[in-house]
């Protein structure tokens, strides 16, 4: 029975992601069985001189900024980055942009105390280990996000930081040997790791604290780990195909600029220009959505094609029009789905905690800074508020930036993006939030018809978010799921079957939806076919009209062809005070009310963190719910 589940699961993946995908992590999964991945990576590391310390200081190449000619205002009133900074050097360390943690070493889950053995060749770790928990809470210390910290607190406060850099990048090499440890496993995090060591070690070019074999040091495991980059690259490519394979192209052709002494320079720097060009042709639709169904993923390619685009431009290489096509649809999709008072965006797909190049002050969760510097990379763009524009400081000169400017103030108006299916209506402040589309690459989370209402930088519907991506199967059902989400559920059935790990079966292939403007307001009408696993030809046609100017919303949502018996159930999750200021209510096909259930539920706004809090649920026997949210103001 349990080889018959197996051969079907297969079957499945097969059908969906396509043979060649089965075959390639059959194949790979051969290879780390074998040993042949041992051979391919060996625990053998560069000693090596690639550059003089006189060739280093004279032959500087040209990068997102010179520290010599920075213009950004300093500013040493910046409490909370001095405190960071405090926190540091008595060795805790943020993670996820929230939580603190003091943990000594680089191979220790904060949260189980579990301690990966640092010899173990990086094939044979275990990233889905139970006993060692979530790897993203060792992984997320070894990206070396805190460097912008340092290099930020150096250049405002203007006390020297490169001693610092340099002994907790020199303790991670001394500490994590080639192609060994839970550092190795992931290829985008290796690539990350190095981007963030070259702008670190880029700033403190000049430094006394650097010399010769403190140079070659670095330098040689910079070398190692993008050469375990180029030839694992693949992997990403066929296997992962999402931002992971982005991350790992701009890192090849970053580290093939700025490290021309590497043999492999020239290659790297032409095969991560071409591989991550074509990666933003397959990935950004030509309406600027993102494969990934996820705010926080757009957010790190927005970040990957600033450097990237910005960096090419300086180093007189350009991408493709379609490449700038794309940036430019990303940012009109962002700012349409953002809210105007605090730069929020919902809380929709997957969110890992990431931010790869956190260079301003702004909460985790506030797009702008992210979205003025693409802004600025593309239309050369001045911007005045030096909390909001500090990351286009750092990474567009100003003497590129020579018009004034700012985020596109977008009118209101009912929007409509066919290709993955958003659609959203900007109203008086509010903003209407639905996603309803066909899957043609691997979903994340059982969610369509999710909708998501924002009142002046107010999520009063929301998105339960992520939590972990490792955790107890009860609470990855429910996060992933269609229960943490604003739809329809047919009793405690998802919209799609989960099977393994983030592995959905009978996948959401026949969805539509539009929006527009009526007499008194908008609305938006979407349906698609799903829980196929339930049943034959369940359709979820759901209808959300807004009335102008007003806080009123009216949702109906229809079931059709749902198995005898059973019931649907329409899912609310409000955010805290909500019934205080506002009135939800339902009626079923025949005009009878709905009375409302209130069970546990639970909300998580970052990575590794979760609160309980209520959902809100109405059910009905028939086939229709007709529901009114409206203020009570």
């Amino acid at each position: 029975m349990k080889a018959l589940r197996y051969w079907i699961l297969l079957w499945h993946i097969g059908r969906q992601m396509g043979w060649h995908y089965v075959l390639f992590r059959a194949g790979y999964w051969w290879q780390g069985k074998t040993g042949i991945l041992q051979l391919r990576f060996p625990k053998r590391a560069t000693r090596h001189s690639f550059i003089s310390m006189q060739e280093w200081q004279n032959n500087k190449p040209t990068f997102l900024f010179d520290p010599e000619k920075l213009t950004l205002q300093r500013n040493a009133g910046i409490t909370d980055l001095k405190w960071r900074v405090g926190q540091m050097e008595m060795g805790r360390f943020r993670y996820f942009s929230s939580q603190w943690f003091e943990v000594p070493d680089w191979h220790s889950n904060p949260l189980t105390g579990f301690v990966y053995p640092k010899h173990q060749h990086w094939s044979d770790v275990d990233d889905f280990s139970p006993k060692a928990g979530d790897i993203k809470y060792v992984w997320e210390k070894s990206r070396f996000t805190f460097l912008y910290d340092l290099v930020r607190y150096d250049y405002h406060f203007g006390q020297d930081q490169s001693g610092k850099v340099f002994e907790l990048i020199t303790d991670w090499i001394d500490k994590n040997p080639v192609n060994c440890g839970p550092n190795w496993k992931c290829s985008q995090e290796i690539a990350l790791r190095v981007l963030n060591w070259t702008f670190a070690l880029h700033y403190h070019r000049l430094s006394s604290t650097l010399n010769q074999l403190l140079l070659d040091k670095i330098l040689c495991s910079i070398y190692d780990q993008m050469r375990h980059v180029a030839a694992n690259i693949r992997f990403s490519e066929i296997a992962v195909s999402n931002n992971h394979v982005l991350t790992e192209a701009l890192g090849l052709f970053v580290t093939g600029i700025m490290f021309p002494c590497f043999p492999e320079s020239h290659e790297w720097r032409k095969k991560g220009k071409d591989l991550f060009e074509r990666e933003i042709n397959r990935q950004i639709t030509s309406d600027g959505t993102y494969l990934q169904f996820s705010m926080n993923y757009h957010r790190v390619v927005v970040q990957l094609m600033t450097w990237g685009i910005q960096l090419a431009e300086l180093n007189d290489e350009w991408f493709s029009e379609t490449v700038y096509e794309q940036a430019d649809a990303s940012l009109r999709f962002l700012r349409i789905c953002m809210d105007a008072v605090n730069g929020r965006l919902p809380l929709y797909g997957h969110n890992d905690g990431a931010l790869f190049f956190p260079l301003s002050e702004c909460d985790f969760r506030d797009f702008r800074p992210q979205l003025i510097a693409l802004e600025s990379v593309l239309y050369s763009w001045k911007n005045s508020d030096p909390v909001l524009s500090e990351e286009k400081a750092w990474l567009v000169p100003e003497e590129l930036s020579d018009v004034e400017g700012y985020l596109e103030v977008v009118e209101d108006g009912a929007f409509n993006f066919q290709e993955d299916g958003y659609f959203i209506v900007r109203d008086s402040g509010t903003i209407t939030f639905l996603r309803c589309g066909s899957y043609c690459s691997r979903p994340f989370q059982a969610d369509h018809n999710h909708l998501d209402i924002w009142i002046n930088g107010r999520n009063i519907l929301r998105d339960a978010g992520t939590w972990l991506y490792n955790a107890d199967e009860e609470s990855t059902r429910y996060f992933a799921g269609t229960r943490a989400h604003n739809t329809i559920m047919i009793e405690n059935f998802d919209q799609m079957q989960k099977r393994h790990r983030f592995i959905w079966t009978h996948w959401i292939t026949n969805a539509k939806g539009k929006s527009g403007t009526a007499d008194d307001g908008f609305w938006i009408e979407t349906e698609f076919e799903g829980f196929r696993h339930v049943g034959k030809g369940i359709v979820h046609k759901r209808r959300v009209i807004k009335k102008a100017g007003r806080l009123h919303w009216l949702v109906e949502d229809l079931v059709l062809n749902v198995p005898k018996g059973m019931r649907i159930r329409q899912l609310w999750h409000p955010d805290r005070g909500f019934l205080d200021d506002f009135r939800i209510s339902a009626v079923d096909e025949q005009g009878c009310g709905i009375l409302m259930i209130v069970e546990r539920g639970w909300y998580s706004e970052v990575y590794g963190e979760k609160v309980e809090c209520i959902a809100m649920v109405f059910e009905s026997s028939g086939s229709l719910i007709r529901t009114v949210i409206e203020s009570l103001k």
